[in-house]
């Protein structure tokens, strides 16, 4: 969740770890800090809470030149978010150290180095690992590097560890398990970061460290070692993204330039796996034909807007491809133990596909038979796309705020391509099939048409800048869709929002109506429309306040209590979950610009979960 960026050369770094460290603000933080190897053979240190711009004034204040630094943004765990909690840590004046993860041993580790007479200046788990590398190098550690090896080693947890020395200026030692971390190459220079966009700006070539790697950089090069210590070499890979990629543009937030970038992220995610009104199964991999035809059943694991994806999956998997379709969340499904049906395919869905109660859902079901894995992701460096037998990319390109929008319609856009090419085996003729693959290719255009509501929505978003609560309301397949605008409302408005199915308002809900609690309700012309409208009546009938996103052709007509917002015609079944969609992101977009609250970086939220 947190983010790290670390350099070395002959130039001044400062100036590359700050731009990357803004570069990182998407990721969640809420406080910042570097530490740079200075002249006088001394670690120089400056840390603040708040935005990397409070780090920035702390900098003019005290200034920091060097050729080798570590830089990194905390989201609080162990610890308030102060400045004595801040990373870097040091151990001494010579050992400093950044951390993103959470070192689960850490008290028995601290109550050790207590005996041994260190004094701590922070209530981090992540100080406790620089006083024991300090304290290896005290025992007769060869180098830094030797130093690390031998702390990692009584480490439990998560980690991604970058370590310097004002002993050794020249070098920069990382570890990771569990934590990305990628090292980016140069001329005459070396970086790591835990995302690539923080290096965008001084390099497209990087390295992905794997599980329980460690690496030691120097301007002259990088020595990987990997699990049992073994040199070894990590492909080289070219990014195809852009540094203006993770610009905003013309737009007031990065969320309002994503929300409309979603016509060309789902366009972008379906072509090529169309072709002559089918989809193309090789897309997922070269086994995935002969994976495919031996499936009988669906697993899908994933957290939060990832988890909602696959809650519509399973809708449109149960009817279209006529086979069991379950759905847990990532977080509860590493602590049961799940009984697994023959042919069974597990999916995993993330944006980054570094979440780790993902991650580690997917190494759990390596060990339980399941026919094979197949993950979702739009990321293609992570660790879900390593480690999974099958994968789909989503190309949504660069996700900068944390409220996730077109990495979600992107999600969706990909279920469908595996409920089609699911659904051939047995349940859908090759007319059927074309006529699906042709409403997923119309699916851009009817973003495009969803996108022009904004204005209306703009004006709708005035209603809510004084109310508290809001009530979301969805059936069938739109039930997903409902929790996921609940879900964006509450995290960048910090209104209280919740969804239902509509038909249980009569079973508890219905107590909470009143004209001061807001009822949004999606309403698209399918088999239980008639049925959603008894239950807006019921809402109606006790007074409360409905907002609904209806088809034109739905007969649900605004009155007293009710507002209908009309949504593009003829969005058809397979349609509807990826546009409607759109207008509630929209409506929690502009209530939380009216309520001034910070879109891009809620409080308390990270955009990468790397820690349980």
């Amino acid at each position: 969740m947190c983010g790290i960026v670390g350099a070395i050369a002959e130039r001044n770094v400062v100036p590359v770890l700050m731009e990357g460290l803004r570069r990182l603000e998407y990721r969640g933080y809420d406080s910042a800090g570097l530490a740079v190897a200075a002249p006088q053979g001394t670690v120089h240190r400056v840390r603040a809470v708040g935005k990397v711009a409070s780090l920035a004034d702390a900098l003019e204040a005290n200034p920091a030149r060097s050729g080798t630094g570590i830089a990194h943004t905390r989201w609080a765990t162990h610890g308030a978010p102060t400045e004595g909690n801040a990373h870097p840590h040091v151990s001494g004046d010579r050992l400093a150290i950044v951390h993103n993860g959470i070192i689960e041993n850490y008290e028995t580790l601290r109550d050790d180095l207590l005996a041994d007479g260190y004094e701590f200046a922070s209530e981090t788990d992540t100080e406790v690992v620089a006083h024991h590398i300090h304290r290896e190098l005290d025992r007769g550690a060869t180098d830094l590097f030797d130093a690390l090896r031998q702390t990692v080693s009584t480490l439990r947890g998560a980690y991604a560890l970058v370590v310097m020395s004002a002993d050794e200026p020249g070098t920069l030692v990382t570890a990771r398990a569990g934590c990305p971390v990628v090292i980016g190459l140069g001329i005459g220079e070396n970086f790591v970061a835990s995302d690539v966009a923080a290096l965008l700006p001084v390099t497209r070539r990087f390295v992905f460290l794997e599980e329980g790697d460690m690496a030691r950089l120097t301007r002259e090069g990088v020595e990987i070692y990997n699990a049992a210590g073994q040199v070894i070499e990590r492909p080289v890979r070219e990014s195809e993204l852009s540094a203006d990629a993770m610009e905003r543009g013309h737009y007031r937030h990065f969320m309002q330039k994503e929300i409309h970038e979603q016509p060309r992220a789902v366009a972008e995610t379906l072509e090529d796996r169309l072709s002559n009104s089918r989809v193309m199964v090789e897309a997922f991999g070269h086994e995935a034909r002969d994976v495919f035809s031996r499936v009988r059943a669906v697993q899908i694991v994933a957290c939060g807007t990832s988890y909602h994806a696959g809650l519509v999956a399973r809708y449109e998997i149960e009817r279209l491809a006529g086979i069991p379709c379950r759905v847990e969340i990532a977080s509860e499904y590493r602590y049961r133990k799940p009984v697994v049906t023959e042919g069974t395919l597990f999916v995993t869905i993330s944006q980054s596909g570094e979440t780790l109660d993902t991650l580690e859902a997917l190494r759990a079901a390596k060990t339980m038979g399941y026919l094979a894995t197949l993950g979702i992701c739009n990321v293609p460096e992570s660790g879900l796309v390593r480690e999974s037998d099958l994968v789909l990319m989503t190309r949504a390109g660069p996700e900068i705020g944390v409220a996730s929008t077109k990495a979600f319609t992107t999600q969706l856009a990909a279920l469908s391509l595996l409920t089609l090419a699911l659904a051939r085996k047995e349940r859908m003729n090759d007319a059927e099939e074309a006529s699906c693959v042709a409403e997923l290719a119309a699916v851009p255009g009817q973003l495009e048409r969803a996108l022009t509501m904004e204005p209306v929505i703009a004006v709708l978003a005035e209603r809510f800048v004084e109310k508290h609560h809001a009530l979301f309301l969805g059936r069938g397949i739109q039930y997903p869709i409902a929790m996921e605008g609940a879900l964006k409302l509450k995290e960048i408005s910090y209104i209280h929002a919740e969804a239902y199915p509509a038909g249980e308002l009569k079973h508890g809900p219905l107590a909470l109506v009143d004209a001061d609690m807001p009822v949004i309700t999606v309403a698209p012309n399918n088999t239980l429309l008639e049925k959603l409208k008894a239950n807006i009546q019921e809402v109606r009938a006790r007074g409360g306040e409905l907002i609904v996103f209806a088809d034109p052709a739905s007969g649900i007509e605004s009155g007293d209590g009710l507002t209908v917002v009309h949504m593009p015609e003829h969005v058809e079944d397979l349609q509807a979950p990826v546009v409607y969609t759109v207008p509630l992101q929209l409506l929690s977009y502009h209530v939380a610009v009216l309520k001034g609250t910070d879109v891009d970086q809620p409080r308390n939220l990270a955009k990468s979960v790397t820690v349980e």
